[in-house]
């Protein structure tokens, strides 16, 4: 039961990643949010700035995913959830693994390279991947993950708020707000 909470923003995750929709995590869904990114941020399919992203996010595929399941070339969906969870239980493992998908979507989802997200820039980012999210949950959202609401994300607050997605169980965790809404509900 104490890992209800956290099942369900892993699998929650996981078909956010599965970009493809086939119920596994693979290279191609890494390139296809990569090029989602890409396109949200302005950038026209083909460029120097599309490549740099969808390397950026194949990066997280071969250093992140890939590795956690043992160097497969997909991951189902239950493999994921297990393959996560242990995070939880880690700190030191999960702000290295996470932390380091955390450093690529904020090198993303930092357009203007100022190291903070501010509440357009996450409204971009957060377009390409969530695009079912509308402008009011994502605006909640942010709310949420600016912890000092100064109408920005600083890097702490940035990478914190994915790491807590991904390994907090506690119910009352900011970054439970990732993915634009509370995964138990609320405002």
């Amino acid at each position: 039961m104490k890992d209800d909470l956290l099942i369900t923003k892993i699998s929650l995750g996981f078909d956010h990643l599965d970009a493809d929709g086939d119920g596994r995590l693979t290279e191609r869904d890494h390139v296809l949010m990569g090029q989602a990114a890409a396109r949200a941020l302005g950038h026209a399919s083909g460029s120097e700035a599309e490549h740099r992203i969808v390397d950026a996010y194949v990066t997280v595929w071969r250093d992140l995913h890939q590795p956690q399941a043992g160097g497969a070339q997909e991951i189902t969906r239950e493999d994921f959830i297990a393959s996560t969870l242990t995070l939880a239980d880690d700190p030191q493992a999960a702000a290295a693994t996470v932390g380091r998908l955390a450093e690529v979507f904020l090198a993303v989802a930092d357009a203007n390279g100022d190291g903070t997200v501010d509440a357009e820039e996450f409204r971009v980012f957060h377009r390409a991947h969530f695009p079912h999210l509308d402008r009011d949950r994502v605006d909640l959202a942010f709310r949420h993950l600016d912890r000092n609401g100064d109408g920005t994300l600083s890097r702490e607050e940035f990478v914190g708020a994915v790491v807590e997605y991904w390994t907090s169980r506690d119910p009352e965790a900011p970054g439970n707000w990732w993915t634009g809404a509370h995964p138990l509900g609320g405002r």
